[in-house]
């Protein structure tokens, strides 16, 4: 049985470390979650995060062992940053759909899928970040594992809560979303290589993305409204 690691100093501060990568990024992904199962029953929601977190923790045990690799991929970054995107879109067109009453509610299938498709593309920084700061410890690379997932179970299902209260939540989340794929995009080497873009013109792509998808999904609810 291999012993456990002393707990010093130095593990003590890698292990606060963690906390606060898990803290700082894992929010994006927390929001995912609670826009995928806002427009689920309500007993189908804890399932619907306990499956999709509990799936996610296996997928991100295999990205830890390539995310280096994976981040200097071209194109990979571009593609993930659109699919996130469109999954913004999309969430937010369904969470507006829900306040109809001819709205068919979505399955928690659909749910969970959404949510592991997010979480693989959004992921990966947040691994990698995770992987740096346990340093080869096996023992922090769980832990941080571990806790990125209860963190992100956690506050999904508060924010879903908050979602029903306070709808605008929902669209901040998916403007959140929308910043998230334009940094994606704007992070992936080819697009850094092709149009050297400054740090001004990243944050500026941010904000046309988190604009556009809030336009897109208000322009999308008013046709379903306008059918309905």
């Amino acid at each position: 049985m291999p012993a456990l690691p002393a707990i010093t100093s130095t593990f003590l501060l890698d292990a606060l470390s963690i906390i606060l990568i898990d803290i700082l990024l894992g929010g994006d992904n927390a929001v995912v979650i609670a826009l995928a199962v806002k427009s689920l029953p309500e007993k189908q929601r804890k399932l619907g995060i306990l499956f999709g977190t509990s799936a996610a923790v296996v997928l991100r045990i295999i990205l830890t062992f390539f995310a280096s690799q994976l981040l200097q991929i071209q194109f990979l970054k571009l593609g993930g940053g659109l699919v996130i995107l469109w999954i913004a879109v999309k969430l937010l067109t369904e969470a507006e759909e829900a306040t109809s009453k001819e709205h068919h509610v979505q399955s928690l299938k659909h749910a969970v899928w959404l949510i592991l498709v997010a979480d693989v593309t959004m992921s990966v920084d947040n691994v990698l970040a995770v992987a740096g700061a346990s340093k080869g410890s096996l023992s922090l690379l769980i832990f941080g594992l571990i806790l990125s997932i209860t963190f992100v179970a956690f506050t999904s299902t508060l924010l879903a809560k908050l979602m029903d209260k306070y709808p605008i939540i929902i669209w901040i989340g998916s403007a959140i979303l929308g910043r998230v794929g334009g940094d994606m995009i704007a992070g992936d080497p080819w697009f850094h290589d092709t149009f050297h873009p400054s740090r001004t013109l990243h944050y500026g792509f941010e904000v046309g993305c988190a604009l556009g998808v809030v336009g897109l999904g208000w322009l999308l609810g008013r046709r379903h409204k306008a059918r309905a």
